[in-house]
C-alpha cells in the first residue's frame, strides 16, 4: 500500500497532537504549548514539549522529535502501518486504495491543483485588465484597495460560457470539470461555471488553490456561488483565509471567526489578518478543531441580524460536545444592520476592536438565548428552562465542564427565581448575587442612613441624568461611590436600567475608559440613550462634558453632585415630616425643626446652583479665549 504525502498531511492535519500524547502523558499548559516530564527519559524538570500549531513535541534533555505518527510508532511501539491505520479511524479518513489506484488518485489530484491554480492566474489576470474594470470598480465602492486585492489574488470571470474552458483546454474537459471548473449536462457541451463575478479564491491550510467563491456583480441569484465538493474541496472542513491567518493569529493571541469573504477581505485591509470564515454553511465541529487547534477560546463574530444571532447559536451548540478545560468560544456581536466590512469603513479598525475586546462568554449565549426563547410565567415553563439548560450541558463530553456548566446552570437559574421580587434586594444582599454577565459579585455591605434616604425618598431624575452622564464620562469615580452607586439600581423606569449597567461594567472592569464603557453599553441597547445624556446642549455641568480643561475640577464637581443627589432625597422626607406635624401641632420646637429642614434644602439647592454657576463662568470665558 502506498501512503502518498497529501494523505500523510491531511492524516497529521486531523490529529491534534495534545490531546493524543496527553492520553498516556500528564500535559500541562505553558503559553501556546505543552510540557511534561519526557516519556522516553527519567527527568524531574519538565523538558518535554508537545507542539499543536506546528504538530510536533521535542524533548530538549533526550532529543526525542516526531509527530502523531512517530508518536505511535516509537512511544506505542506500533509498526507504521498499524500507526497510520489507528490515526485515520480515529479522524474520520478511509486509508488510501491499493497502490494502483492510489498512484493514479495522487497524479489525478495533483492535475487537479495545477488546473485550480492556472485558473487563479487567469481570473486575476481577468480583473487586472480590460474585463475586468466594472469588478475593480465594485472593488474600489467598498473600500477594497488594489493591493489588498493582489494579497488574496481575487480575480474576474467574464460573462461569457467557454471562455475559462478554452483557456485551460489543455487539461481537458474531464479534469475539469472534476475539479468544479465546468458544468457538465448530459447531451450538452461543459460551460464555465462561473460567469460575470468577482472570483476569490479558496486556499488550504498550505495556501494551495483547492476551490473558488464567486460574487455576482449585477442582479442576479445566488449572489455568491462556491465551487462544488471536489477530491481537492471539501467545504465542512475548510475556512476562508486559513492559510494567511495562521501566523497572523500566533502574533494577535487570538482568532476571528466571521460570516463571509468580504468581511475576512476587509478586515485584514484593516490590521485584523487574524479572521477566517466558513464557506456558506454553518459553523461545523471540523471547522471548530480547526480554530481551537490556533487558540483555546476563538472569538466568533457575528452580523446582529436574526440570521446572524441563530448562526452563532447554532455554533455555541455544537462547541458543546468539544470544550475541554481553558477550551470554549466567546461571541462578538456587531450592531444590528451592520457586518465587520460596514463597521470598519464607517467608523474604523478601533470600533471594531473595541467590540473584540469585550466578548460574551460562551455560557452566556446559552442562557441569554434559553431565557428569551420562551415565556417563563408559570411553573410549567419554568421548568421547561431548567431542562433545556440541563439537556444542552449533558451534550459536553468532558466530565469537569460538564459538570461545572450542570453547577452553573443551575446557580443562574436560582438566583433568578429563589426569591419574590419584593425581596430581591434584601436577596441580594444578604448572598450576593451574579451580574448580567454571570460573573459573582460579593454580598454588599448594610447601606448606611444616607443611602436609605435615597429609598425612601427618590431621587432627582434630572440630577441623577447629569450624574450618570459624567459617570459615564469618568468611569473611575465609580468605584469611589460604590455604596451609593449599588443603592441606585433599585431606581425604577429605564434610569435605573442604565445605572445598574453601567455600575456592573465598571465593577468588572476596574480601568475602563469613556470610550470602552460606551462601547459595551451600546452593545447591551443602552447607546440611545447614553447618547442623549451625552449631548453636549444638555446637563451643565463639567463633568458631564467631553473635553474639560481641568479634569481633576471635573471630578469634585461629581462628587458634589453625588453628595447633594444623595442628601436631598432624606430633607425632602423629613421636610415632609416636619410640615405634616405642624399642621397637628404648631409650636416653637415642630417650628423650629421645619425651618431648619427648608434652610438645609436651600443649602443644598445653593450647592447644586454654584456647580452650574461654576460650570457656566468657565465655559464662557473658555469660549471668549478662544
Amino acid at each position: 500500500m502506498t501512503l502518498s504525502p497529501a494523505f500523510l498531511d491531511e492524516l497529521r492535519a486531523r490529529t491534534q497532537l495534545s490531546t493524543l500524547v496527553g492520553k498516556s502523558v500528564k500535559l500541562r499548559r505553558a503559553g501556546r504549548e505543552w510540557t511534561a516530564c519526557c516519556p522516553f527519559h527519567n527527568e524531574k524538570t519538565p523538558s518535554f514539549y508537545v507542539n499543536d500549531e506546528k504538530g510536533f513535541y521535542h524533548c530538549f534533555g533526550c532529543g526525542a522529535h516526531g509527530d502523531a505518527i512517530r508518536w505511535m510508532t516509537d512511544q506505542r511501539g506500533l509498526p507504521f502501518i498499524d500507526a497510520v491505520k489507528e490515526l485515520a479511524a480515529a479522524a474520520g479518513l478511509d486509508m488510501p486504495e491499493q497502490d494502483a489506484r492510489s498512484a493514479e488518485r495522487e497524479r489525478r489530484a495533483k492535475g487537479l491543483r495545477e488546473a485550480m491554480e492556472d485558473a487563479a492566474a487567469w481570473f486575476s489576470e481577468r480583473l487586472h485588465g480590460i474585463e475586468g474594470a466594472e469588478a475593480r470598480a465594485a472593488l474600489e465602492r467598498r473600500g477594497i484597495s488594489a493591493e489588498t486585492a493582489r494579497a488574496f489574488g481575487l480575480g474576474f470571470a467574464p460573462d461569457a460560457r467557454g471562455k475559462l474552458r478554452a483557456a485551460l483546454a489543455d487539461y481537458g474537459d474531464a479534469l475539469l470539470v472534476e475539479a468544479g471548473l465546468l458544468i457538465q449536462v448530459d447531451g450538452k457541451e461543459p460551460y464555465d461555471r462561473f460567469r460575470g463575478r468577482l472570483m476569490i479564491p479558496i486556499r488550504d491550510a498550505r495556501g494551495r488553490c483547492i476551490a473558488f467563491g464567486g460574487r455576482i456583480l449585477s442582479e442576479g441569484e445566488p449572489k455568491y456561488l462556491n465551487s462544488p465538493e471536489t477530491p481537492l474541496f471539501d467545504k465542512g472542513r475548510t475556512l476562508y483565509n486559513l492559510d494567511r491567518a495562521q501566523s497572523a493569529a500566533r502574533k494577535a493571541g487570538r482568532v476571528i471567526a466571521v460570516e463571509g469573504y468580504m468581511d475576512v477581505i476587509a478586515l485584514a485591509q484593516a490590521g485584523f489578518g487574524e479572521a477566517v470564515a466558513p464557506l456558506g454553511t454553518a459553523m461545523t465541529e471540523h471547522q471548530l478543531e480547526r480554530l481551537w487547534r490556533m487558540v483555546e477560546v476563538p472569538l466568533l463574530c457575528f452580523d446582529g441580524d436574526a440570521a446572524g444571532q441563530k448562526a452563532a447559536v447554532r455554533a455555541a451548540h455544537r462547541a458543546l460536545p468539544g470544550l475541554q478545560p481553558g477550551r470554549s468560544l466567546a461571541f462578538v456581536t456587531l450592531p444590528e444592520g451592520q457586518d465587520p466590512d460596514d463597521l470598519v469603513r464607517a467608523q474604523g479598525s478601533a470600533a471594531f476592536e473595541a467590540l473584540l475586546a469585550a466578548p460574551e462568554p460562551l455560557v452566556q449565549r446559552l442562557w441569554a438565548h434559553e431565557l428569551a426563547a420562551e415565556p417563563i410565567d408559570t411553573p410549567e415553563a419554568r421548568a421547561g428552562l431548567r431542562r433545556r439548560l440541563t439537556e444542552l450541558a449533558q451534550t459536553i463530553q468532558e466530565p469537569t465542564v460538564r459538570s461545572e456548566y450542570v453547577a452553573e446552570f443551575r446557580r443562574r437559574f436560582d438566583a433568578l427565581f429563589a426569591a419574590a421580587p419584593r425581596g430581591q434586594g434584601q436577596q441580594r444582599q444578604a448572598r450576593g448575587f451574579r451580574d448580567r454577565h454571570g460573573k459573582w459579585q460579593p454580598p454588599e455591605r448594610p447601606l448606611s442612613a444616607v443611602a436609605r434616604g435615597v429609598h425612601a425618598g427618590g431621587i432627582d431624575p434630572v440630577l441623577a441624568k447629569a450624574i450618570l452622564a459624567g459617570l459615564i464620562r469618568h468611569p473611575a469615580e465609580i468605584a469611589r461611590h460604590m455604596e451609593v452607586l449599588g443603592s441606585l439600581r433599585l431606581a425604577g423606569g429605564a434610569l435605573g436600567r442604565l445605572f445598574e449597567a453601567v455600575v456592573d461594567v465598571a465593577l468588572e472592569d476596574r480601568q475602563l475608559d469613556s470610550d470602552r464603557l460606551r462601547t459595551i453599553l451600546a452593545k447591551s441597547g443602552f447607546d440611545q440613550m447614553a447618547a442623549d445624556l451625552l449631548r453636549a446642549d444638555t446637563l451643565p455641568f463639567s463633568f458631564t462634558r467631553a473635553n474639560v480643561a481641568d479634569e481633576a475640577r471635573a471630578r469634585a464637581d461629581l462628587d458634589e453632585a453625588i453628595a447633594v443627589m444623595v442628601a436631598r432625597p432624606a430633607v425632602e422626607a423629613a421636610l415632609a415630616e416636619a410640615t405634616a406635624a405642624m399642621n397637628e401641632r404648631l409650636d416653637e420646637e415642630t417650628y423650629a425643626r421645619q425651618q431648619m429642614l427648608r434652610a438645609q434644602r436651600h443649602e443644598l439647592d445653593a450647592r447644586l446652583a454654584n456647580l452650574l454657576q461654576a460650570d457656566k463662568d468657565e465655559y464662557n470665558g473658555g469660549s471668549a479665549d478662544g
